[in-house]
């Protein structure tokens, strides 16, 4: 079994030696750097499993670097704040984030939540599935593809999880736990509004417009459901 890689970019350098300390502890390999631009050459020269990344940084601060790591790299990603405000947290959810925590924090806990990431490597579905159609899209586990109306389209791998997970059985509603249950593992501990987020990103990469038909609807105050032809 391999060692799981971390990435931690933070600029207060006794926090994230404190940080390294608690996940080496905990078996992992992890590199630290203090700006966002050396932060970023890392997540694309070592492909972390899981990147701890502060908001506030020298240089590139953490939204930036979320939003180029997200151009090449699908590491689980715990945004670090020092602020309490709700838009932080959306904004980071919205760009690709996994998780969050408001400083200060305790170690301890950042790497239970490194730990429940790292858990979700374990596959939530059967492997050895054919291939799932319904309607435009078609989605392939053991190639790891997805086509609409035959063309191969890009996901990143919780993007494919889902889709996999709701076009399973079509027209079944799932609850956002339900979803996290499934992509994200029993054991996550964040917030539910990650599956929204990455509903929107999937349903855009499908093709689904706004006003018109949607492969994936909106099951207002339950959660989403796939459906063959497009909802209106």
């Amino acid at each position: 079994m391999s060692i799981p890689r971390v990435v931690v970019v933070d600029d207060e350098v006794p926090l994230a030696e404190l940080v390294r300390a608690y996940l080496e502890d905990a078996g992992m390999d992890v590199l630290v750097e203090h700006d966002g631009q050396r932060g970023l050459r890392a997540i694309r020269d070592r492909d972390p499993d899981v990147v701890v990344l502060d908001v506030m940084l020298p240089g590139l601060d953490g939204f930036e670097v979320l939003r180029q790591a997200r151009a090449f790299s699908d590491a689980y990603v715990i945004m670090l704040t020092a602020r309490a405000e709700e838009v932080d947290r959306v904004v980071g959810l919205s760009m690709g984030a996994d998780d969050y925590l408001v400083k200060p924090f305790s170690p301890r806990e950042l790497a239970a939540r490194v730990r429940a990431l790292l858990r979700r490597r374990r596959p939530a579905l059967p492997e050895r599935e054919g291939p799932l159609r319904s309607g435009r899209v078609t989605v392939d586990a053991r190639r790891h593809s997805v086509t609409v109306d035959d063309a191969p389209i890009a996901l990143t791998t919780i993007e494919f999880d889902l889709l996999r997970a709701l076009i399973r059985d079509p027209g079944a509603v799932f609850t956002r736990q339900q979803l996290l249950d499934a992509v994200w593992g029993i054991d996550y501990v964040g917030d539910e509004r990650v599956v929204d987020v990455h509903v929107a990103h999937l349903r855009r990469k499908l093709g689904d417009q706004r006003g018109g038909p949607r492969s994936i609807e909106t099951v207002r105050g339950v959660g989403f459901r796939f459906h063959e032809d497009g909802h209106p």
